[in-house]
């Protein structure tokens, strides 16, 4: 039994298989007919506004209703963003969105700090993390390999190529959204899909 921090057992990140940390990661009901995949970095500062400015809204009106689900797909652009994504992913699963939202809402603090593994190391503390989990997750080579062939796998079935990409499929149509738009730009194409749905 692992000692218990912020309601969560510190040996759970350990037992973890590679395959459950690489699982897909989703936001809202599993079975919503609209699916939206969010290919993300990160340190890119237009994830980071997605997830601080436009997120909130899309999940009040579309993703709480149970229409719509989030699948966030790790794409990093450097080393730095790798190691965060392995930090979310060694958390427990039902831990994976509140380290994320963490990432993005302190994105500033931790990418430009003068010792950003400190300060990811810093994130992972409050999250309930010992600095020996830490390290073993990001010495963990199994874990940085299936995230780059993740990403190596989106850019060629997607063509991803910048971040955040947003590929939406309901009902074998897919859409994509570039950039971090404003809601009106989801909701313009999230609406028609959720309506047909229904």
């Amino acid at each position: 039994m692992g000692v218990v921090v912020l309601g969560w057992s510190l040996s759970a990140a350990a037992q973890q298989s590679l395959e459950e940390m690489l699982a897909p990661r989703i936001l809202g009901n599993a079975d919503a007919p609209v699916e939206i995949l969010e290919f993300s970095s990160m340190t890119c500062p237009h994830c980071g506004r997605f997830h601080r400015e436009t997120l909130g809204q899309i999940k009040k009106n579309f993703i709480d209703t149970g229409k719509v689900k989030l699948v966030l797909r790790d794409f990093p652009f450097d080393g730095l963003a790798l190691r965060a994504s392995m930090l979310a992913r060694c958390a427990p699963p039902e831990r994976y969105h509140a380290f994320v939202e963490t990432l993005y809402h302190n994105q500033d603090a931790w990418s430009r700090a003068a010792d950003p593994m400190a300060a990811l190391a810093q994130i992972a503390k409050l999250g309930g993390m010992n600095q020996q989990q830490f390290e073993a997750c990001m010495a963990d080579e199994k874990l940085l390999d299936g995230i780059l062939q993740g990403r190596l796998e989106a850019q060629n079935k997607y063509n991803i190529t910048s971040t955040p990409t947003f590929v939406i499929r309901a009902k074998g149509e897919e859409k994509t959204i570039s950039g971090a738009q404003p809601y009106e730009e989801f909701e313009k194409v999230l609406k028609p899909l959720v309506d047909s749905a229904s």
